[in-house]
């Protein structure tokens, strides 16, 4: 079994963050993948965010009323596999390979 974190996805276009509305799972739900966990709303409108993956529900993190930030935790499963729970977060994007100076550009 592994671990898997689910990270509040970008609802809208330049949105940081999201109110968590409520909750449509507890600790120790069983969901299935595309299955409703929580609403949460932007300045624009009420989003339904859905599992992307079929598990048994071990953490949520925030109260209802909440902020929480696009790619923050928002739901932890308990997954068949390996999970994502281990993979390293990058804090910012991956930067371009650049030749060494004095070498050849064409």
């Amino acid at each position: 079994m592994g671990r898997f974190v689910f990270k509040l996805p970008d609802v809208g276009e330049g949105t940081a963050e999201a109110e968590l509305v409520g909750w449509h799972v507890k600790v120790g739900d069983t969901v299935a993948e595309d299955q409703i966990v929580a609403d949460v709303m932007t300045d624009k409108a009420t989003v339904e965010i859905t599992a992307p993956v079929s598990g048994k529900v071990i953490a949520l993190h925030g109260e209802p009323g909440a902020m929480v930030p696009v790619r923050g935790p928002l739901v932890e499963f308990e997954v068949e596999g390996a999970g994502n729970a281990d993979e390293a977060t990058p804090s910012s994007p991956a930067s371009p390979v650049l030749p060494p100076r004095g070498e050849d550009q064409r």
